[in-house]
């Protein structure tokens, strides 16, 4: 799909349909949109009239139109014209996207408000809601049903090439990750994980490096290895690294739970826990390669660190059991009271490794608790951090993304409940904050280095299309991620 910008007006565009927004409460179209009304011989106005078109966000209408060298009308609702920002805008792409491959649309015209005159800002955002929209993953279906649209012209945006191109590659990131978490767990293994790591270098001139397990046995990797040893496949940690040209203004790390299979270990999960769906475990590790593909081609002057412990909790007699104590990489000792809190153990020698690397801040992203979906719902991931600077830096890089995030409190009292008579602690403490307890967990294997915590356990996945993004995996957070880095 070819998406340009034009400096076409919506009066003069011709092709198969043209989408316009409508703000919530407008019953009569004024200025250019009464002048196309004009020229359609009032079929715009009927639109909305016969319709009852109230400009909800994300609500759509189509019309036909007779003769002429536009085929079909669209109009997209924006919501209130106070509201509107750039995710409604991403929002109204998103709606525009789907009702065109539903229409079977060739050629298509968008003419979108501009937020706050910004043009380069308006052009991706709406490429970003087009192009992920769009998007089918249907590479284990036997039919494939090919996407008809071939042109998309965002009129009044001429000269936004860039940023078309920069939509582009965040989108390409973002459906690495999507791709990733969607495919089922005989297709993406530690091993093809590390195999997708090493053409990603390949690719975009990454340098790499994948521990084996006799490497991390090596560096004392004992929580990483414990959850491993059940398993048939053998571990892989993965260390992607981007370096620009010059000196970086700045060194970080994107560090990602990379479960490619969680069974719970002999802490099974049971009947409605959700295990057909813990192929999605390694959301975590899924957003950070889609990451590092977008940072290495937006070549930002930042050093970034890719880490992902990548292994699968399984069960067989070399598993580990509960009441077993592991050693971590930084001598820290870790009574096993739940095989299924394995996703903190990988954390927890990914975090003392990443640590060593000499970074000016570390984020780790994981699909960790069930507790920070009760406590958050569907939509919202919940962030913890050590540093203020740093977790504000990540709420602005998500508000232009369109991503939600909800800081908690780290609240270190509440570290008691992981307290271990024989170790030097639990995986895991009451159920009454499950979330902050295991954000306290992973703060034991940090010692200085500014540190955020993303537990992104329900927003990695809708069951539904949620008006962004389609049924299955999101991609999140991977947007956030790169306006992170690229801040």
């Amino acid at each position: 799909m070819d998406i340009r910008t034009v400096d076409t007006t919506l009066l003069n565009w011709t092709g198969d349909a043209i989408a316009v927004g409508l703000y919530e409460g407008t019953t009569e179209v004024t200025g250019e949109l009464a002048q196309l009304n004009e020229n359609l011989t009032g079929t715009l106005q009927e639109l909305i009239t016969d319709n009852e078109f109230e400009g909800k966000l994300g609500s759509t209408a189509v019309s036909r139109i007779g003769g002429g060298s536009l085929r079909k009308i669209i109009l997209v609702g924006l919501g209130k014209a106070e509201d509107y920002k750039l995710d409604t805008l991403r929002r109204a792409a998103a709606s525009i996207s789907r009702l065109a491959k539903q229409e079977k649309l060739k050629t298509l015209g968008i003419s979108l408000p501009v937020v706050e005159d910004n043009l380069s800002q308006t052009a991706q955002t709406i490429t970003e809601g087009l192009l992920l929209a769009i998007h089918q993953d249907d590479r284990f279906k036997s039919e494939k049903k090919p996407i008809k649209l071939e042109t998309v012209d965002l009129l009044g945006l001429n000269n936004q090439d860039e940023a078309i191109r920069q939509a582009d590659i965040i989108a390409s990131g973002v459906i690495l990750a999507r791709e990733l978490v969607n495919a089922p767990a005989n297709s993406v293994t530690p091993v093809t994980m590390a195999q997708q790591a090493e053409q990603l270098a390949i690719n975009y001139g990454l340098a790499i490096k994948i521990l084996e397990q006799a490497e991390c046995e090596a560096l004392g990797m004992g929580a990483f290895l414990g959850v491993a040893k059940a398993s048939d496949l053998p571990p892989k940690f993965i260390h992607l690294t981007y370096k620009p040209e010059g000196t970086p203004r700045k060194k970080v790390a994107i560090v990602g739970k990379s479960l490619t299979f969680d069974s719970g270990g002999l802490n099974i999960k049971g009947a409605g826990s959700g295990i057909e769906t813990m192929k999605m475990d390694m959301g975590g590790g899924a957003a950070t390669l889609g990451a590092a593909k977008a940072i290495a081609q937006l070549k930002p002057d930042v050093e970034v660190h890719f880490i992902c412990a990548a292994t699968e909790n399984m069960i067989s007699g070399h598993a580990m059991r509960p009441g077993d104590i592991l050693t971590a990489s930084n001598g820290k000792t870790i009574e096993v009271n739940n095989t299924d809190a394995e996703g903190r153990l990988t954390l927890a020698d990914a975090l003392v490794f990443t640590e060593k690397l000499g970074v000016d801040a570390i984020v780790d992203l994981a699909t960790l608790t069930g507790a920070c979906v009760v406590a958050l719902g569907d939509d919202i991931a919940g962030l913890w951090s050590t540093d203020p600077s740093l977790a504000q830096q990540i709420k602005d890089a998500s508000v232009v993304a369109g991503e939600k995030f909800w800081e908690m409190p780290m609240e270190d009292k509440y570290f008691d409940g992981l307290k271990s008579g024989i170790a030097d602690m639990k995986n895991t403490g009451p159920r009454a904050g499950g979330a902050i307890t295991a954000a306290l967990f992973l703060k034991q294997f940090i010692k200085e280095t500014p540190w955020a915590h993303l537990d992104i356990a329900a927003p990695v996945w809708t069951e539904k299309d949620n008006g962004v993004n389609n049924a299955g995996a999101t991609g999140f957070p991977v947007r956030t991620l790169v306006n992170w880095v690229m801040s």
